[in-house]
């Protein structure tokens, strides 16, 4: 299913009612739309019940409640169910309040959409939420600090091929950190690929690497350091006021990076402005590079023939050649449009005045593999040209 297009046509279905008095209780979703439709529902649903509130409790008798406000809150329900299990599986999940979806259940057994509905004998005044969601996150971290276990609200804010990612702000540290979740539907091959990801990221010792915590078997996800954007973000929102110093700067940084890591007799695979990121501090931008999914390592047995060719800075002819058979030259092929990227701000290679610039991308990203950057040092050198 396409979720923006589901969320997109409930948005629609909801247009003539939009309201935005609840939406501080949904703003975890970070989608604004999505928050709409939720504080649009929530509104409804608490108007309905208030409404119904006038003719309960019941006690042991029935009563009338009026056709209009019947339909809407039968709508309300549907919609809220349904679109609680359209998004069970997604980056954006949640639940219903307990104690709601007991009430939705209840009320779908005798509201009706037209002459009106006759509630139940013995049913209470409902409690209305006015400053708690109805629908709440589902995606809850447990942190044990000494002999407590403190749960903390995920907020989602990314996704990739293998995992959904989250922020939560940890109220003991006072601190923010990423929880790294792998998707429900991973293969074995996919869920040992994601834990391998951690373990190597651990046994990193780098500033230059983006630094992993705690691994849990049971849910597979891992606790990482929290990182303010990537790398594209900070171009993109800076690139009118970068200097080349700055630029230079962010260059060298990721420079030491595959250095380090080339030492290691790895090669990353997926290099891109996305996976490398940014941490701010007062006097300087630090890159940190992530995403580890796709490293290759000496002898592993994870990457095989038909492993899927990825990573949009990677070189085309792979797709031809097989990705089991990346190799440095591919590497550098793929860092060589990196620096491009930092020096620039773009992707598009078609007019290029810098002269040295011209001849470094001619050189790292030739047809003849022969003649590209031979190692990381081999580029690291040529970069002192520009």
């Amino acid at each position: 299913m396409n979720i923006e297009n589901y969320v997109e046509t409930k948005y629609r279905e909801l247009l003539l009612n939009l309201n935005t008095e609840f939406i501080d209780l949904y703003t975890w979703f970070k989608y604004p739309k999505l928050e709409e439709v939720l504080a649009t529902l929530h509104f409804i649903i608490i108007n309905s019940f208030k409404k119904m509130n006038e003719r309960l409790p019941t006690k042991e008798y029935t009563a009338h409640f009026w056709a209009d406000p019947s339909r809407e809150l039968l709508k309300a329900i549907d919609l809220s169910i349904g679109l609680q299990q359209a998004l069970k599986s997604s980056t954006y999940s949640f639940n219903i309040d307990p104690y709601y979806i007991k009430l939705f259940t209840d009320s779908r057994k005798f509201l009706c959409t037209s002459l009106g509905s006759e509630i139940p004998p013995h049913m209470d005044k409902v409690e209305l939420y006015f400053t708690s969601p109805i629908f709440v996150t589902n995606n809850p971290i447990t942190v044990v600090s000494g002999l407590d276990k403190i749960n903390f609200e995920l907020k989602p804010i990314g996704e990739g091929s293998y995992a959904n990612v989250y922020k939560y702000k940890d109220t003991f540290y006072q601190k923010w950190f990423v929880l790294k979740r792998a998707k429900k539907d991973l293969d074995n091959k996919e869920l040992i690929r994601f834990k391998r990801e951690f373990e190597q990221m651990k046994e990193f010792h780098s500033p230059y690497i983006v630094d992993v915590h705690r691994f849990n078997d049971t849910s597979n996800e891992y606790i990482m350091e929290f990182m303010d954007c990537s790398l594209y973000q900070y171009i993109e929102k800076n690139n009118s006021k970068l200097t080349k110093p700055q630029r230079k700067s962010l260059l060298n940084q990721v420079l030491k990076a595959f250095q380090y890591i080339h030492s290691k007799s790895l090669l990353h695979r997926d290099i891109s402005p996305k996976n490398v990121l940014i941490k701010l501090y007062d006097d300087v931008p630090v890159v940190k590079v992530a995403d580890f999914g796709l490293v290759k390592i000496p002898n592993s047995d994870l990457t095989s023939i038909n492993t899927e060719f990825k990573g949009y800075f990677n070189d085309p002819a792979l797709i031809l050649e097989g990705f089991d058979n990346y190799a440095i030259v591919h590497e550098t092929y793929a860092l060589t449009r990196l620096i491009y990227f930092i020096m620039t701000g773009k992707t598009n290679m078609d007019s290029i005045n810098n002269t040295n610039l011209k001849i470094f991308l001619e050189k790292g990203m030739s047809s003849n593999k022969q003649q590209r950057f031979q190692s990381i040092f081999e580029l690291t050198e040529a970069v002192k040209y520009f």
